[in-house]
Protein backbone atom coordinates (compact mmCIF):
# COMPACT_ATOMS: atom_id res chain seq x y z
CA UNK A 1 0.00 0.00 0.00
CA UNK A 2 2.80 2.22 0.94
CA UNK A 3 4.14 2.94 -2.87
CA UNK A 4 0.31 3.43 -4.49
CA UNK A 5 0.02 5.90 -1.51
CA UNK A 6 3.15 7.39 -2.27
CA UNK A 7 2.24 7.51 -6.22
CA UNK A 8 -1.09 8.83 -6.15
CA UNK A 9 -0.32 11.30 -3.44
CA UNK A 10 2.55 12.54 -6.18
CA UNK A 11 -0.04 12.50 -8.96
CA UNK A 12 -2.53 14.62 -6.61
CA UNK A 13 0.38 16.90 -5.61
CA UNK A 14 1.84 17.77 -9.14
CA UNK A 15 -1.72 18.29 -10.78
CA UNK A 16 -2.88 20.30 -7.86
CA UNK A 17 -0.51 22.38 -8.15
CA UNK A 18 0.05 22.41 -12.04
CA UNK A 19 -3.65 23.62 -11.49
CA UNK A 20 -3.28 25.90 -9.16
CA UNK A 21 -0.46 28.24 -10.71
CA UNK A 22 -2.97 28.09 -14.90
CA UNK A 23 -5.64 29.25 -12.52
CA UNK A 24 -3.60 32.04 -10.50
CA UNK A 25 -2.27 33.49 -14.06
CA UNK A 26 -5.72 33.66 -15.34
CA UNK A 27 -7.04 35.14 -12.26
CA UNK A 28 -3.97 37.79 -11.83
CA UNK A 29 -2.73 38.35 -15.54
CA UNK A 30 -4.34 39.23 -18.47
CA UNK A 31 -3.76 35.13 -20.38
CA UNK A 32 -7.10 36.00 -22.32
CA UNK A 33 -6.70 34.82 -25.69
CA UNK A 34 -9.23 34.50 -28.73
CA UNK A 35 -9.13 31.59 -31.03
CA UNK A 36 -11.16 30.86 -33.86
CA UNK A 37 -12.80 27.33 -32.53
CA UNK A 38 -11.56 27.68 -28.80
CA UNK A 39 -10.45 30.70 -27.32
CA UNK A 40 -8.71 31.07 -23.16
CA UNK A 41 -11.42 33.79 -21.39
CA UNK A 42 -11.37 33.97 -17.35
CA UNK A 43 -14.80 33.64 -16.24
CA UNK A 44 -15.73 32.59 -12.38
CA UNK A 45 -18.16 29.50 -11.63
CA UNK A 46 -20.12 30.04 -8.47
CA UNK A 47 -22.31 26.95 -9.10
CA UNK A 48 -20.86 23.01 -10.08
CA UNK A 49 -20.98 21.90 -13.86
CA UNK A 50 -22.96 24.00 -16.14
CA UNK A 51 -23.45 26.51 -12.81
CA UNK A 52 -26.11 24.39 -11.55
CA UNK A 53 -26.43 25.42 -7.40
CA UNK A 54 -24.67 28.28 -8.25
CA UNK A 55 -28.21 29.91 -5.24
CA UNK A 56 -25.47 27.56 -2.79
CA UNK A 57 -22.61 29.61 -3.90
CA UNK A 58 -21.35 30.37 -0.69
CA UNK A 59 -22.37 27.21 0.67
CA UNK A 60 -21.41 25.24 -1.73
CA UNK A 61 -17.50 24.95 -0.74
CA UNK A 62 -18.58 24.00 2.81
CA UNK A 63 -20.93 21.44 1.26
CA UNK A 64 -17.90 19.87 -1.45
CA UNK A 65 -15.49 20.01 1.52
CA UNK A 66 -18.07 17.29 3.43
CA UNK A 67 -18.39 15.87 0.69
CA UNK A 68 -14.38 15.04 0.30
CA UNK A 69 -14.29 14.18 4.02
CA UNK A 70 -16.84 11.78 3.92
CA UNK A 71 -15.17 10.04 0.84
CA UNK A 72 -11.88 9.60 2.33
CA UNK A 73 -13.59 7.93 5.84
CA UNK A 74 -14.95 5.72 2.75
CA UNK A 75 -11.66 5.12 1.13
CA UNK A 76 -9.79 4.61 4.92
CA UNK A 77 -12.46 2.33 5.93
CA UNK A 78 -12.73 0.25 2.50
CA UNK A 79 -8.93 0.05 1.38
CA UNK A 80 -9.23 -2.37 -1.03
CA UNK A 81 -11.88 0.27 -3.15
CA UNK A 82 -7.92 2.62 -2.96
CA UNK A 83 -6.01 -0.02 -4.14
CA UNK A 84 -7.88 -0.99 -6.64
CA UNK A 85 -8.32 2.63 -8.22
CA UNK A 86 -5.04 4.87 -6.58
CA UNK A 87 -4.71 6.61 -9.89
CA UNK A 88 -8.25 7.67 -10.70
CA UNK A 89 -8.77 8.59 -7.11
CA UNK A 90 -6.01 10.91 -6.84
CA UNK A 91 -7.11 12.83 -10.11
CA UNK A 92 -10.42 12.93 -8.78
CA UNK A 93 -9.13 14.90 -5.26
CA UNK A 94 -6.39 16.72 -7.35
CA UNK A 95 -9.16 18.74 -9.45
CA UNK A 96 -11.80 18.38 -6.88
CA UNK A 97 -9.81 20.24 -3.87
CA UNK A 98 -8.54 22.17 -7.07
CA UNK A 99 -11.80 23.66 -7.86
CA UNK A 100 -12.47 23.90 -3.61
CA UNK A 101 -9.94 25.99 -3.36
CA UNK A 102 -10.72 28.48 -6.09
CA UNK A 103 -14.06 28.44 -3.97
CA UNK A 104 -12.17 30.02 -1.18
CA UNK A 105 -9.66 31.95 -3.13
CA UNK A 106 -11.55 33.80 -5.44
CA UNK A 107 -15.31 33.40 -4.75
CA UNK A 108 -15.76 30.79 -7.23
CA UNK A 109 -14.08 28.17 -9.69
CA UNK A 110 -11.90 29.70 -12.38
CA UNK A 111 -12.63 28.64 -15.60
CA UNK A 112 -10.71 29.86 -19.00
CA UNK A 113 -11.15 26.88 -21.53
CA UNK A 114 -14.05 28.26 -24.16
CA UNK A 115 -14.80 26.16 -26.75
CA UNK A 116 -17.29 27.63 -29.45
CA UNK A 117 -16.84 26.66 -32.90
CA UNK A 118 -20.13 24.92 -34.37
CA UNK A 119 -21.59 25.20 -30.62
CA UNK A 120 -21.15 27.33 -27.31
CA UNK A 121 -20.35 24.92 -24.78
CA UNK A 122 -19.59 25.65 -20.86
CA UNK A 123 -16.38 27.45 -19.87
CA UNK A 124 -14.08 24.78 -17.92
CA UNK A 125 -10.10 24.25 -16.76
CA UNK A 126 -8.07 21.64 -16.04
CA UNK A 127 -8.92 20.17 -12.88
CA UNK A 128 -12.88 19.82 -14.85
CA UNK A 129 -10.56 17.78 -17.45
CA UNK A 130 -8.88 16.05 -15.09
CA UNK A 131 -12.15 14.86 -13.33
CA UNK A 132 -13.71 13.37 -16.54
CA UNK A 133 -10.33 11.75 -17.02
CA UNK A 134 -10.82 9.95 -13.88
CA UNK A 135 -14.52 8.98 -13.96
CA UNK A 136 -13.32 7.66 -17.66
CA UNK A 137 -10.60 5.56 -15.45
CA UNK A 138 -12.99 3.82 -13.14
CA UNK A 139 -15.50 3.20 -15.87
CA UNK A 140 -13.06 1.58 -17.64
CA UNK A 141 -12.06 -0.67 -15.01
CA UNK A 142 -15.29 -1.63 -14.07
CA UNK A 143 -16.43 -2.36 -17.47
CA UNK A 144 -12.98 -4.40 -18.05
CA UNK A 145 -14.01 -6.27 -14.28
CA UNK A 146 -17.61 -6.93 -15.29
CA UNK A 147 -15.80 -8.77 -18.58
CA UNK A 148 -13.37 -10.66 -16.92
CA UNK A 149 -16.09 -12.24 -14.25
CA UNK A 150 -18.36 -12.69 -17.09
CA UNK A 151 -15.86 -14.52 -18.59
CA UNK A 152 -14.90 -16.81 -16.23
CA UNK A 153 -18.61 -17.49 -15.40
CA UNK A 154 -18.73 -19.38 -18.84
Amino acid sequence: MGKKLKLSFTIFLCIFIFDQIIKYGFANYDWNVEGPYMSLQLAYNYGVAFSMFSFLAEYLKYIQLGLVLIGLIYLYINKNVFMEYYIPIALLFAGGLSNILDRFTYGGVVDYFYWHYGFEFAIFNIADVIINLAVAIIIYIQIKQARLEKKNKV
